[in-house]
């Protein structure tokens, strides 16, 4: 099993290899800064690019922009010999080469676990060296369509339930935002995002289980998609709330995300919650969703409470007034100043149960990973606790606590404590996001305020993120579209419409300015 020096080792042959004129970083005739999936397949066709010196590409970016940005853990000692291989597939016409995602280099946050040479860690010293019993299902899927792993993104450690600013976690560091350094990057799946926004990758896995798509996405400017629950297996991954967990893609367009969306999905018999969603994917999947037009009709609505506590609140209300007129333009109906019933319970998991029914599936969905590990440090939230107290030096993180892991551990499992809480939030669910969807007759509830991801989180809907504009410090902000389960075919629309009518996503421009 790896560990920090398989990096380490496979980064110095990896600059030896560059210093010696032997890797060639990119044609002349392609740029792949900023280059979309389809740019690279197109290269790809025309042997303008090979998948080695795409990989040799992101891998000189990593070396490059990793020391400052955090956002991978770890790369994957055998990308090389992968790209390798898909480029041979490609040169004897093997059937392989004809999958949508073969010869792309992806990340995937350090949650999401791969039976290779590398680590699954949540970010944590605590799972340094455990091995995993096989590829998350999601890992399969990406394989399957003809991707290469580059490694594992960081992540806000445990995704969140450590005491520490957003973007950090044990092993890597504090990640930075690459558009606003003094900046967060926003968490948890912090790493995807600056990865991507940053050119270290083209796509990115993260997930999800209160905002940890949306709000690093949005905060990054790129686009993230939350799926339904169980639209993708979260088998494999390590979890907080098999409730509330969701994989999604993380990539610089919608098209991209799409395409990621479109690998990723389908039924997994370890994953009781993906038969249900399984009914919403449709045949011929996402990607004929695409369409320009796709704002055409649609009848989308807004609810204002929260805008005053948006980030850059005037600069970004005053994009968003723009962006609805932009959207009334390309056809679509907006619906303004709705109201959310109960919408500062919502907002509070504190008062709404969220919270508390988080931590304590938490306790009890982790404790069963790491049962099921084939080998690992530590066995049981308990055993992480007492790992972190013992290795404070080690992890050089004193100055962070771990109050709401212990918290979990207070928990009493499925408890009436549990039972209330679980009830409650179902009952805000249905009488606030689900109710005024099903009364306005919307396709979807728009925002400029990342609080839309907590309706989405205790429903279990889906949601997207598409960037919206700058602040006068550079610092990006997104606009979120969220609907009911399975409607991510009429998300893909609206997004890629709102995408396609703007274009406002710029590469960052890593300032050291203050927010």
């Amino acid at each position: 099993m790896a560990t920090n020096a398989t990096y380490l080792s496979f980064s110095l042959v990896f600059l030896a290899l560059l210093s010696s004129g032997l890797l060639i970083i990119v044609s002349d005739a392609f740029s792949i800064e900023e280059a979309t999936i389809k740019d690279l397949q197109l290269a790809f066709k025309q042997n303008q690019l090979t998948s080695s010196t795409l990989v040799e590409f992101y891998l000189g970016e990593i070396h490059k922009l990793n020391q400052k940005l955090r956002g991978v853990i770890e790369v994957n000692p055998d990308a090389l010999r992968l790209a390798e291989k898909a480029d041979q597939e490609r040169k004897s016409g093997a059937a392989r080469s004809k999958l949508g995602l073969h010869g792309i280099p992806i990340l995937l946050k350090d949650n999401i676990a791969t039976k290779d040479k590398m680590n699954t860690t949540a970010g944590s010293f605590a799972l340094l060296g455990s091995i995993v019993p096989r590829d998350a299902f999601v890992a399969t899927k990406l394989i399957k369509a003809g991707a290469i792993i580059l490694g594992k993104a960081s992540m806000s450690e445990w995704a969140g339930l450590r005491d520490a600013p957003q973007g950090w976690c044990a092993r890597s560091g504090q990640g930075k935002n690459p558009y606003l350094l003094s900046a967060e990057p926003c968490g948890s799946s912090s790493g995807s995002a600056i990865s991507v926004a940053s050119n270290m990758v083209a796509v990115s896995l993260g997930t999800e289980t209160d905002g940890s798509i949306l709000c690093p996405s949005a905060a990054n400017s790129v686009v993230g998609i939350k799926p339904t629950i169980g639209l993708t297996s979260r088998d494999g991954v390590v979890p907080i709330s098999p409730r509330q967990d969701t994989v999604g893609p993380m990539c610089r367009t919608v098209a991209d995300a799409v395409y990621v969306l479109d690998a990723i999905v389908g039924f997994d018999h370890n994953d009781k919650a993906t038969r249900e969603a399984s009914r919403y994917i449709p045949r011929g999947g996402y990607k004929q969703f695409l369409k320009p037009d796709g704002l055409k009709g649609k009848r989308l609505g807004t609810v204002r409470h929260t805008f005053s506590s948006t980030a850059n609140s005037s600069q970004v209300i005053e994009a968003f007034e723009h962006h609805i007129q932009t959207l009334r333009e390309q056809g679509a109906v907006v619906v303004d100043n709705l109201e959310i019933a109960n919408i500062d319970e919502i907002l509070d998991p504190s008062r709404s149960g969220e919270i508390y029914a988080i931590l304590a599936e938490f306790k009890m969905a982790l404790n069963t990973y790491l049962k099921g590990l084939k080998a690992s440090p530590v066995r049981s939230l308990k055993e992480v606790i007492a790992f972190n107290k013992k290795f404070s030096k080690l992890e050089n993180t004193k100055k962070y606590g771990q109050s709401l892991l212990e918290a979990a551990q207070a928990t009493n499992g499925a408890d009436d404590k549990l039972k209330a809480a679980l009830l409650n939030l179902k009952k805000l669910s249905r009488d606030g996001f689900e109710k005024l969807m099903k009364e306005e007759k919307l396709d979807a509830v728009i925002t400029p305020a990342v609080y839309i991801k907590r309706f989405l989180a205790i429903g279990g809907f889906p949601g997207i993120t598409v960037p919206a504009g700058y602040g006068n410090n550079g610092f990006p902000f997104g606009i979120y579209f969220g609907g009911l389960k399975g409607s991510e075919p009429t998300l893909i629309e609206i997004a890629y419409g709102f995408e396609q009518a703007t274009k406002i996503r710029k590469p960052p421009s890593f300032k050291n300015d203050s927010v």
